[in-house]
């Protein structure tokens, strides 16, 4: 038996830090959007006793330091199940380190697509529990589209769909990890507050450009990354309402309103970087099909 899930990167159309919390970690105020940049994992049942990683991506690790095992171990805790035999394959498009989720997006895949393996033994409630504990993404991959994103990750709230539009999006080929993003923003002094409160009355009503008037990312004032202000510019003169980094980066996006616009911009691109996408918003992170 065996079931395959396609799982959806995600971006941060809006991203502030509301406080940091005594036990270190941070309160997010989040838009999150999933799009259509797919990973595909495979998960097959099998007498081994138990779970094997493999992956398209030869720098990932495929021991139980892989997110997708720690989410299989998660998972087969809370269902009780003892001694699973498991193969877990997982095709790599979403790039590493990128600030889209491309991690958190297959540890979803794989709670999923392990629920439907044994039989649906988890409710949602449980299975958000499950995503919570492997990390601070992973509940909104589980569920995707549109959404408020708060606390460290597990409250989340449905958002109307976004209208209509395109993104691009680029992976420049310096990043950070998460904890030297998070120790920059700490570090740093006059961090200025983005306009929450207008960014969520626009997201409902539905108004592209004026979502893209107040979209931000508070890492930008933070972090560094070389190649972001040239991306941006090629962006912005391809007429772009917003462009902005995705989470801690270093991927930067582009929202546009014609794919005419996205495609001379995503060609200009690809003149200057090997990760560069064209995409639309998704109303679900996972696909899942036996």
């Amino acid at each position: 038996m065996k079931v395959q899930v396609q799982a959806a990167a995600k971006i941060n159309i809006f991203l502030d830090i509301m406080a940091t919390l005594d036990n270190g970690y941070h309160s997010l105020f989040s838009i999150m959007q999933s799009v259509e940049l797919y990973d595909t994992v495979t998960i097959e049942r099998n007498d081994s006793n138990k779970i094997s990683i493999a992956c398209t991506e030869s720098t990932l690790p495929t021991d139980k330091s892989n997110i997708a095992h720690k989410a299989a171990t998660a998972f087969f805790s809370a269902a009780k199940i003892k001694n699973p035999g498991v193969t877990i394959h997982i095709e790599k498009r979403i790039p590493l380190a990128a600030g889209l989720a491309g991690g958190s997006a297959d540890a979803a895949a794989v709670i999923a697509g392990l629920n439907k393996l044994f039989d649906d033994v988890l409710d949602e409630d449980r299975l958000n529990a499950v995503a919570l504990g492997v990390g601070s993404d992973v509940p909104f991959c589980l569920s995707g589209g549109t959404m408020l994103v708060q606390d460290t990750g597990g409250v989340l709230s449905r958002l109307p769909a976004l209208p209509p539009c395109i993104f691009v999006l680029v992976k420049p080929k310096s990043g950070i990890s998460t904890v030297e993003a998070y120790r920059a923003y700490d570090a740093h002094e006059n961090i200025h507050r983005l306009d929450a409160c207008r960014m969520l009355n626009e997201s409902v009503r539905r108004k592209l450009k004026g979502i893209c008037a107040y979209a931000g990312n508070v890492f930008e004032q933070c972090i560094e990354v070389p190649e972001r202000v040239e991306i941006k510019t090629v962006i912005r003169k391809h007429g772009a309402l917003c462009s902005q980094m995705s989470g801690r980066g270093p991927s930067v996006f582009g929202i546009f309103d014609t794919p005419e616009s996205a495609k001379r911009c995503a060609d200009e691109l690809k003149e200057s970087f090997d990760d560069v996408f064209v995409c639309e918003p998704v109303c679900r992170g996972l696909m899942t099909s036996r």
